[in-house]
C-alpha cells in the first residue's frame, strides 16, 4: 500500500509503499534510488519535485537549492521528505541541483550532496558485456572511480566555485539482498549509502559525492544467507597495509615518461630477441628499500650494470600473508601496499622502461585464499570459486579454485591480465601454476576429482580461459609476452590458439632446470655416469618456446643457494656457478636467474631477509657478478645466441657424447649465419690439447672464458687461433685447445 505524505494542505509527496519505505530506511532495498533522491511529479503535480533523503538521527533536514530552501518533514525511520518546484527546461521539467543540510544534536549542522540524485555510472553496455564475459576493460566499469563534475552549486558541501568531486562504486554480488558502501566518510554505518542493483546483472552501484582519493572503504553485504558481512572490493586499486583489510580509493596522477619504450614495444616481437631475466622479490631484494620509488632508484642502475634485459617481479598484487611471497592474492587489481601506492609502482616501471629494461610480473589466476574479507563466498555463495567441492578447492595450498566456466569470473581474470599490461605498462605476465589449472586430478587421489564431460582429466573450462586470456592480452597489447610456468608435458603450451594450442609466447623449461641442477649436484668424478641428464634437454628443446629458469623455488626451503648446490671446495663451487651461468646463457632458450644467484651468495633465499650483499666484500663473489654482466653483454651483442632460439637450425652439436671428459661442445647459429661455438667442461680437471670440432676453417678467437682471472678463475686462455683441416666428429675442421676445469669458453670466427 502506498504512503501519501502531505507536505502542506496543497502539496502531496510522490507516494511510496510502506514496505519500500521501511526497507529503504534500513538500507536493505535493492533499488534505493527508486525512493530516495528527486522524483518529478505527474499530471497536475508536473511542476513539482519530491525529494526524499535518509538522515538517521537527524533533528532537522533542509533541502538547499540555488533558488531557495525547503524544510523536509520526517516521514519514517530517518527518511525525510519535501516537495519543491521543478526546474523548467526546453523539454519540460527536471530535478534541480540541491544539497542537504542536516542538523544533529545541538545545532551541529552538516551540508552534503545527495548520492541518490545521480544517474548510474555503470552503463547498460558495461553490464551487458560483463554478463557475456566480454568486457575487456572491466576495471573501468567496476571498482571505485573518482569523478569530477562542474556543478552549479559547487563542491559536495555546497562550497561555490569548486568542482564537485566524488567516487563511483560498483561491485558484482548477484546473490546479495542488499549492498552498502561503508568507510570513515559515513562512520562505517552503511545505512546512508545503500547501493542499487542494476537490473539482473548482479552489479550494484552508487556514486558518493565528497569521497575522494585516499578514503578507506569496504562493501557491507546482506548476503544470500541474510548475514551482514564486510568485504574488500574485488576490483580495489589499493589496499590498507596488512593485517588491515580495507580497500582504498585511488586517483592516479602519474605522468608516464616511457613513450619511446611503449612505441617500440608496439612494433617489436620480443620473443625473437634477447631475453635475459633477473627475477626479484621486491620486498627482500634490499631491506633498506622502503618503497617502490626507492627500489627504482637502486634496482634500475644495478640491472643496467648487470645487463639484464628484463626484471621479473614475484607477484605484486595485494596479498594478506607475506609468507606466500605474493602467490595467494586477494586484490587482483591492487598493487601490494607494503611498498607504496599504485603511482609509486608506476614510477618503478617507468624508470625501468626509461633505462631500456622490460618488466615482467608474476600473475596467479589459478587459485585464491579463503580470507573472510576477500573473494571467498563473496555474496554468501561460491561466486568466484567453483561450487563443486571436488573442483573448487586446492588440496595442496588450502585455497579456492576459480570457477573458470562462469562468464563473469572468466571476464574478471581475462581483464585483469590486460589491466596490468595496459594500466601499469607491464611488458609480460608469467602465469603461475598453469599445471594445476590444466588437470582436474592435479594433486588429487582417485575419488577426489570429477572427470570432465568426456570422461577425461583435462579442465576444459580452465583451458578455454587460458586461451582467451592469452589471445586477449596479445590482441590488445602488441609487443607483450605471456609466459607459462608449466611443469608437465601438456602439448601445445606455446602453440597458437588457432592451431589448438594455449597461445602462450613462452614456457618455463622445468625439465632443463631439474636435469641441470641434478647433474651439477653430482661430484665431477661421478658426472660421467649422468651425462645423459645434461644433454637430454636438446631432445625436446624445440617442442615449445622455452625460458630456462633458475628461479626462487630452487634456492629456498633447504634446497640451498646456487653456490651451496655445487660440490667441492670453495674454488670449485665458484667455478661451478660460473660454468652453470655460461651453459645456461649458451643453451637455446631465454634465460632467467633469481636475485642473489648473480653474486653466488652463500645462503639460500629468505623472504624476511635480503640478498647477501656483504658477500661482495669477497673477490670471488664479485667475480661471479662480473661474469654475469659480461655474459649478458656478449649475449645481447650476439644474435647467434638468441635469434633462432626456437628453430632447430640455430643449434648443432659438435660433441655431445664425451662423457669421459664431462665436456660438451656445440655451435649456436644466428638467422644471418652468425656462429658462436661453446665448449663447457664440467669436470674438475683442465683438458689440454683437447680437440674441438669446428664448423668452418680460418681464424677463431676466444671471446669469453669463465676461467678468466677477473672472474676468479685460473686464467687459462686460448686467444686467437687457426682452425686446422683435421676432420673430427664429421667436421672438416677442428682445433686443439685448453679447456679449463669447471669452465666454459665461447669462440667465434674472426672472419
Amino acid at each position: 500500500m502506498a504512503t501519501h505524505t502531505n507536505i502542506n494542505d496543497d502539496t502531496v509527496a510522490v507516494p511510496v509503499s510502506q514496505g519500500d519505505l521501511d526497507a529503504v530506511s534500513n538500507a536493505t532495498f535493492y533499488n534505493p534510488h527508486e525512493v530516495l533522491g528527486g522524483h518529478l511529479g505527474q499530471g497536475e503535480h508536473a511542476g513539482e519535485v519530491t525529494v526524499r533523503v535518509l538522515r538517521p538521527l537527524a533533528k532537522a533536514v533542509t533541502i538547499l537549492t540555488q533558488h531557495g530552501e525547503y524544510e523536509a518533514l520526517h516521514e519514517h525511520n530517518g527518511v525525510f521528505v519535501t516537495v519543491m518546484p521543478a526546474e523548467k527546461t526546453d523539454d519540460g521539467y527536471a530535478v534541480p541541483d540541491y544539497r542537504v543540510r542536516a542538523v544533529y544534536g545541538l545545532a551541529n549542522s552538516v551540508v552534503e550532496d545527495d548520492p541518490y540524485r545521480y544517474l548510474p555510472t555503470v552503463g547498460d553496455m558495461d553490464t551487458y558485456l560483463f554478463g557475456e564475459g566480454r568486457h575487456e576493460r572491466l576495471w573501468e566499469a567496476l571498482g571505485a572511480h573518482v569523478r569530477r563534475f562542474d556543478d552549479p552549486m559547487g563542491a559536495a558541501d555546497g562550497t561555490p566555485g569548486k568542482p564537485l568531486v566524488g567516487t563511483a562504486f560498483a561491485v558484482w554480488a548477484p546473490n546479495a539482498h542488499a549492498v552498502r558502501v561503508v568507510g570513515n566518510f559515513n562512520g562505517w554505518d552503511g545505512r546512508r549509502h545503500a547501493m542499487r542493483e542494476l537490473g539482473s546483472s548482479g552489479v550494484w552501484e552508487l556514486f558518493v559525492p565528497g569521497v575522494e582519493a585516499g578514503e578507506v572503504y569496504k562493501y557491507e553485504i546482506l548476503n544470500a544467507n541474510y548475514d551482514w558481512v564486510m568485504k574488500a572490493d574485488p576490483m580495489e586499486r589499493s589496499h590498507e597495509i596488512p593485517p588491515a583489510t580495507g580497500s582504498i580509493v585511488v586517483d592516479s596522477d602519474h605522468t608516464w615518461d616511457d613513450k619511446a619504450w611503449m612505441d617500440k614495444r608496439r612494433k617489436t616481437n620480443p620473443h625473437d630477441g634477447p631475453v635475459s631475466i633477473y627475477e626479484v622479490h621486491a620486498g627482500s631484494w634490499r631491506k633498506d628499500v622502503a618503497n617502490y620509488r626507492e627500489l627504482a632508484d637502486k634496482l634500475v642502475p644495478y640491472v643496467e650494470q648487470e645487463g639484464f634485459t628484463h626484471v621479473e617481479f614475484m607477484p605484486l598484487a595485494e596479498h594478506p600473508f607475506s609468507g606466500s611471497w605474493g602467490y595467494q592474492v586477494t586484490g587482483y587489481y591492487a598493487v601490494d601496499s607494503r611498498l607504496g601506492s599504485p603511482d609509486d609502482f608506476k614510477y618503478l616501471v617507468d624508470k625501468l622502461h626509461q633505462a631500456g629494461i622490460g618488466v615482467i610480473m608474476d600473475w596467479v589466476p589459478a587459485h585464491f585464499p579463503k580470507d573472510a574479507f576477500a573473494l571467498g563466498r563473496f555474496d554468501g555463495t561460491p561466486l568466484y570459486e567453483d561450487p563443486d567441492p571436488l573442483r573448487g578447492e586446492h588440496p595442496d595450498w588450502g585455497t579456492y579454485v576459480f570457477n573458470f566456466g562462469r562468464r563473469e569470473v572468466r571476464n574478471f581474470l581475462v581483464a585483469n591480465a590486460s589491466f596490468w599490461l595496459d594500466e601499469y605498462h607491464v611488458d609480460a605476465l608469467r602465469v603461475d601454476a598453469v599445471s594445476s589449472m590444466l588437470y582436474l586430478d592435479y594433486s588429487r587421489q582417485p575419488g577426489q576429482w570429477r572427470p570432465n564431460i568426456y570422461g577425461g582429466r583435462e579442465n576444459l573450462e580452465a583451458i578455454d580461459f587460458l586461451k582467451e586470456a592469452n589471445a586477449t592480452a596479445y590482441k590488445n597489447n602488441p609487443g607483450v609476452m605471456m609466459i607459462a610456468e608449466e611443469s608437465t608435458a601438456y602439448p601445445g603450451i606455446t602453440a597458437p590458439t588457432d592451431e589448438g594450442g594455449l597461445g602462450f609466447g613462452l614456457k618455463w623449461n622445468m625439465g632443463w632446470m631439474h636435469d641441470t641442477l641434478q647433474y651439477l649436484h653430482e661430484t665431477p668424478i661421478n658426472r660421467k655416469w649422468h651425462h645423459g641428464e645434461i644433454t637430454f634437454s636438446m631432445v625436446y628443446a624445440y617442442s615449445e618456446h622455452y625460458v630456462l629458469p633458475i628461479s626462487h623455488d630452487e634456492v629456498v626451503y633447504g634446497k640451498g643457494s646456487l653456490y651451496g648446490k655445487m660440490p667441492g671446495d670453495d674454488w670449485q663451487k665458484y667455478a661451478g656457478v660460473r660454468s652453470l651461468f655460461a651453459y645456461q646463457w649458451a643453451h637455446p632458450g631465454k634465460n632467467l636467474t633469481f636475485m642473489g644467484n648473480e653474486i653466488a651468495q652463500w645462503g639460500e633465499w629468505d623472504h624476511n631477509g635480503s640478498v647477501d650483499w656483504a658477500a661482495l666484500d669477497w673477490a670471488d663473489h664479485r667475480g661471479v657478478q662480473k661474469l654475469v654482466a659480461d655474459l649478458n653483454a656478449l649475449y645481447k651483442a650476439s644474435p647467434a645466441l638468441w635469434s633462432q632460439d626456437f628453430d632447430p637450425a640455430g643449434f648443432q652439436w659438435l660433441t655431445s657424447d664425451d662423457a669421459d671428459h664431462n665436456t660438451l661442445s656445440f655451435v649456436r647459429i644466428g638467422k644471418n649465419g652468425e656462429q658462436m661455438v661453446v665448449v663447457v667442461n664440467f669436470s674438475g680437471e683442465a683438458w689440454e690439447n683437447y680437440q674441438v670440432a669446428l664448423p668452418q676453417g680460418g681464424k677463431w678467437r676466444e671471446v669469453l672464458t669463465t676461467d678468466d682471472a677477473k672472474y676468479g678463475g685460473s686464467d687459462i686462455h686460448n686467444g686467437t687461433f687457426e682452425a686446422e683441416p683435421e676432420e673430427y666428429h664429421s667436421r672438416d675442421w677442428s682445433a686443439r685447445l685448453t679447456i679449463p676445469a669447471l669452465g666454459a669458453v665461447f669462440l667465434e670466427p674472426t672472419d
